[in-house]
């Protein structure tokens, strides 16, 4: 189990927060609106209200022992940079922030952000991959009529486990690695209990017939 905290429950990062917390992570999540806390709390660990670009108030959280803090503060560009900058101070190692344009990003890494991340850019760029090549990023053969399919999950994939899945007696293929946007990690041999997001790719190890059943799934 990991451990993350979100600062900012705009969509972005109440559906992040959700997502990471479904995912079995300890998830702390941070807001000045009442009721955005409200909404987000049966979906993470703690829900606290407080205004982020407060220093001391960020000190007593304790972000330090977190894996990544996610800084989705809204289109207010002042404060997402201000927080950045307290979370730098305050020694955190890694730090994820959420800009609305290049010069945006380019601020938020001088001030100690680790990675970028840009919503509406990475939307779009999956639009034209499913557009390009639907449902296949990329396809390796392998020796003895194996192949290495890359692809982004099917529909009926996402919000289950990989145990619910059970992908290697329904389709006699294995999930051997998973690439997780939301915050960018790569997953090695995924556990039964992971859950599939919508930002994940998989990389499926079959033979061509059983992987062509995975092909044809919406």
């Amino acid at each position: 189990m990991k451990k993350f905290a979100v600062i900012g429950l705009g969509k972005f990062g109440f559906h992040v927060a959700k997502a990471l917390f479904e995912a079995g992570n300890e998830v702390i999540a941070v807001d000045q609106d009442k009721n955005k806390i409200q909404e987000i709390d049966p979906y993470c660990t703690e829900a606290i209200v407080m205004d982020a670009t407060d220093k001391e108030g960020l000190n007593a959280l304790g972000l330090e022992n977190m894996d990544n803090v996610i800084i989705s503060a809204g289109t207010k560009i002042s404060n997402s940079i201000l927080i950045c900058l307290h979370l730098q101070e305050l020694g955190i190692k890694k730090i994820l922030a959420k800009a609305v344009d290049d010069d945006h990003a380019k601020i938020l890494k001088k001030v100690g952000a680790t990675e970028i991340i840009r919503p509406e850019m990475a939307m779009a760029m999956r639009v034209a991959r499913k557009l390009s090549t639907p449902n296949i990023l990329d396809f390796i053969p392998l020796a003895e009529d194996y192949n290495l399919l890359q692809i982004d999950p099917p529909r009926a994939f996402i919000g289950k486990t990989l145990k619910e899945l059970d992908l290697r007696a329904k389709y006699n293929v294995y999930v051997i690695a998973i690439k997780e946007l939301v915050p960018e990690n790569f997953v090695l041999v995924p556990p039964a209990g992971f859950l599939i997001k919508d930002s994940d790719v998989l990389m499926i190890l079959g033979k061509e017939q059983d992987i062509s059943k995975i092909k044809e799934l919406k």
